[in-house]
């Protein structure tokens, strides 16, 4: 699970990050909130750390910009100023949760995993490109109206694709969000997915582009249909 972490205190952005690490996420760490919301819209997190005293942008500013934007990732809040007043208008504002500071990691981590595990109940969509669908409740591909088969790294390759069709991801970018289900992903091994998932899509107007230098998309060839 990957995690952004926002907070401008570099030592309590370092411990956080280290604790969090140990319990088996991945972080990012943004340190304001003009970078916080350029990671967001470039990545996809399974849950945001949010720290209210940013600089460039406060925390309460990016979380309405994100609302406002239709961004649904789980948001923690993170605030040394724990009054009922402050909590509830976090709450009304969007933030899914709050801790005050000074915190226990361990409790840090139990509601981290309930908010993550509550967003997935919620996440009930389905992701279409041209005769090619994904549904995320069932977890089932199917392209042109039968039910395509694929290999673990096939699916979670093509799943990432089909999020946002039409917008490249690098093999980087794939292999850090492939990276805890899969530890021998690299380079190499994206080519080999993505040489795969193209057979499979071969007989079907919609394919997977190669941007020279950028990454891979996923489109619809309408030429085709």
């Amino acid at each position: 699970m990957r995690l952004l972490l926002v907070e401008d205190d570099q030592d309590l952005a370092d411990w956080l990050t280290q604790s969090l690490i140990g319990c088996g996420f991945q972080v990012d760490w943004a340190e304001d909130g003009r970078s916080a919301e350029s990671r967001i819209a470039a990545e996809d997190y399974d849950l945001i750390l949010l720290d209210l005293g940013l600089p460039l942008m406060t925390g309460a500013e990016l979380l309405a910009r994100l609302k406002a934007g239709g961004n649904d990732t789980p948001l923690l809040v993170m605030t040394a100023r724990d009054s009922l007043a402050q909590r509830v208008a976090l709450l009304r504002d969007g933030a899914d949760d709050f801790m005050g500071k000074p915190f226990a990691i361990e409790e840090l981590e139990v509601r981290i995993h309930a908010l993550i595990r509550r967003s997935h109940g919620r996440a009930r969509g389905v992701y279409a490109c041209g005769p090619l669908s994904f549904d995320h409740a069932a977890q089932r591909f199917t392209l042109l109206g039968d039910a395509l088969l694929l290999s673990p790294r096939e699916h979670a390759v093509l799943r990432l694709l089909i999020q946002k069709p039409g917008d490249p991801l690098s093999k980087q970018q794939i292999i850090d969000r492939l990276v805890s289900m899969e530890s021998d992903m690299n380079p190499e091994a994206v080519e080999v997915i993505v040489h795969r998932l193209r057979k499979r899509l071969a007989h079907a107007p919609v394919q997977i582009v190669t941007l020279r230098g950028i990454g891979y998309l996923l489109e619809h060839d309408e030429g085709t249909a």
